[in-house]
């Protein structure tokens, strides 16, 4: 009975944790990071973000970044030519003003040719993770002139480390050749670029929200960021995974378009993953479909981790089910002929749903053939969603027990794999294993509360920490682990330790929406002083914005907690068996035999 009261204090609490916020539009504008350092002068900051794409939900974020400027312009220089004649044209007018202000000084000329030399020492065969390191370094440094890393070494990127030692030909460079002068005078180029993405971009997140039937988040620790920087190959964005910050570093093309299917795909893993997670523990059952991919052209984390191949698997299918099938669909007749029309409009859709499907199905072949398994297993488990008009979450679970691990081996060890280099996945994923209350963070959302309130202990009794924000991130972290266990009055006292010390917007303002919202689920209701708690997230200065868009529903509408009912989990079957049977409909009642006349 115990166990049963804690998965109703789970299920009730935590949708004070995850209540949907609704979607929110802006303009593009731009802010400074909070904590990057500036130079002395007043001037227009170095890392602009554009609020808008926020409206798909909450902690989603349109960027461009200085340091990772300067790092593109330093490859440019250095002969990185990648995709050059499709690029926008800022790239090559930025490109001839670097080389004039290097031809004009002897001082740029050495700090560039030693620049190089570094960068030829530091190549890599692969000519994509050759790119890829400095993005990786670019992200993790403070705006110019000081280019320092803003993180400790033993928390950035491996690959990032293994070319940090280029900051001070990179520091030296960058005052020579006036890439920030150059940075400033391109800015309204760059804000225009984000502009021209911001719409598509937004239409695409909600899109994605809309098939999935996925609500619009609020906050969960994550961070979705889409880095815009056109002095890289337009063909070959960079996306990457580290803990719970996703991050996708794209450029535009001549046109101004960015390769909107790779932001797709790792936005997906955002949505997908939280729902996989909160499974993991129940797929041991389906590791078995390891055995064939062995022998796949996958990297080595798809072939001994089920989580992940089942992970990228789903959001194959889901691309394939989603994708531009390059057909014109017929439109819909309209006006005094359209009962006319009827009829010759159902044969033209009859004619390209086949074209569609044949289309979507030949993507899907080559999904399987690279290595990804079980995409046709979860095309068609996509189509019965479709139909069913139900959300992912309230799928995955039939998807997940419901497989026929037996089957879906057997079909994978017929399939003819394609050659080494044909299969890989767009997303790097940073090997690094989270410390601090990173990890924590992460554990949180995988739903280890033990592991997170370990992580969380700790921090609070180090008294390296008593005065630093880990402090206040630690309390944090604790309250909502109350929250999740259903006990409001420690949580509550919780977020008042947080509101003590927590000096990072962000953490400020979603510690008075908690404690609204927790004021507006008491028996009876304190409304007042929940008005006052989201009130006070208003006026946190730099509120982010999705926190502004849970304040400000609190303040229209007292929050209230969805009247569910959790009953205790069965035993996994190993066999799948239960589970499948669980999701087939009753079968029609006998009908009883009739007396003989």
């Amino acid at each position: 009975m115990q166990r049963l009261h804690h998965f109703l204090g789970l299920a009730v609490f935590s949708c004070l944790l995850a209540g949907s916020v609704p979607a929110q539009t802006a303009p593009p504008s731009s802010s400074s990071s909070g904590n990057r350092e500036s130079r002395q002068e007043q001037q227009p900051s170095s890392s602009g973000r554009a609020h808008g794409a926020e409206a798909a939900g909450a902690s989603i974020t349109l960027e461009t970044n200085e340091a990772l400027f300067d790092l593109a312009v330093a490859l440019n220089a250095c002969g990185y030519d990648d995709d050059l004649a499709h690029s926008a044209p800022v790239r090559i007018q930025i490109r001839t003003e670097v080389e004039a202000a290097v031809e004009a000084s002897a001082q740029a000329r050495e700090s560039r040719d030693a620049l190089c030399g570094y960068m030829h020492e530091h190549e890599l065969n692969e000519r994509g993770r050759q790119v890829a390191q400095y993005v990786s370094l670019g992200l993790y440094l403070s705006p110019p002139p000081a280019l320092s890393p803003t993180a400790d070494q033993s928390e950035m990127p491996p690959d990032a480390l293994q070319v940090v030692n280029i900051l001070p030909r990179l520091r030296t460079f960058e005052q020579a050749a006036g890439l920030h002068a150059i940075w400033l005078k391109h800015r309204t180029d760059y804000e225009a670029m984000t502009a021209g993405i911001h719409d598509p971009l937004t239409r695409m997140f909600l899109g994605t929200n809309i098939y999935l039937h996925v609500p619009v988040s609020s906050y969960d620790g994550r961070q979705f960021t889409t880095v815009v920087e056109p002095m890289l190959a337009p063909a070959a964005p960079n996306a990457r995974i580290y803990a719970t910050d996703y991050v996708i570093v794209t450029s535009p093309n001549a046109a101004g378009d960015i390769r909107m299917e790779q932001v797709r795909h790792l936005y997906l893993h955002y949505l997908i993953e939280p729902l996989v997670y909160a499974r993991a523990t129940s797929m041991e059952r389906i590791s078995a479909i390891l055995k064939p991919v062995a022998r796949a052209p996958i990297d080595y984390i798809y072939r001994t981790d089920v989580v992940a191949l089942l992970t990228e698997c789903l959001i194959k299918a889901i691309e394939a089910r989603i994708m531009d099938v390059g057909i014109p669909k017929p439109a819909k007749p309209t006006g005094t002929r359209a009962r006319i029309d009827l009829a010759r409009y159902d044969e033209e859709m009859g004619s390209y749903d086949r074209q569609a499907e044949a289309v979507r199905r030949k993507q899907v072949d080559l999904d399987m053939r690279q290595g990804w398994v079980l995409t046709d297993y979860f095309y068609g488990q996509m189509i019965e969603m479709e139909k069913d008009q139900v959300s992912l979450n309230d799928r995955m679970g039939e998807m997940v027990y419901g497989m026929d691990v037996g089957r879906e081996q057997h079909h994978a060890e017929q399939i003819a794999f394609l050659p080494e280099s044909s299969g890989g996945d767009s997303v790097r994923r940073v090997p690094r294993a989270p410390t601090g209350m990173m990890l924590a963070e992460k554990k949180l959302l995988e739903g280890d509360l033990d592991g997170a309130t370990a992580i969380a202990q700790k921090a609070l009794e180090d008294p390296a920490h008593k005065e630093d924000q880990d402090h206040a991130e630690a309390e944090f972290v604790l309250a909502r682990v109350d929250l999740m266990q259903g006990d409001p009055a420690s949580s509550m006292d919780g977020f008042n330790e947080v509101l003590k010390t927590s000096h990072v917007p962000r953490t400020t303002a979603w510690a008075h929406i908690y404690r609204g919202r927790l004021f507006d689920t008491k028996n009876p209701p304190e409304r007042g002083s929940a008005l006052s708690e989201y009130k006070a997230a208003l006026a946190v200065p730099g509120v982010p914005v999705d926190a502004r868009a849970a304040a400000e529903q609190g303040l229209k509408t007292p929050f209230t907690v969805p009247k569910t009912v959790h009953q205790e989990e069965d035993p996994i079957d190993p066999t799948g068996k239960a589970e499948k049977d669980a999701f087939r409909p009753e079968p029609e009642p006998t009908p009883a035999p009739q007396p003989k006349p």
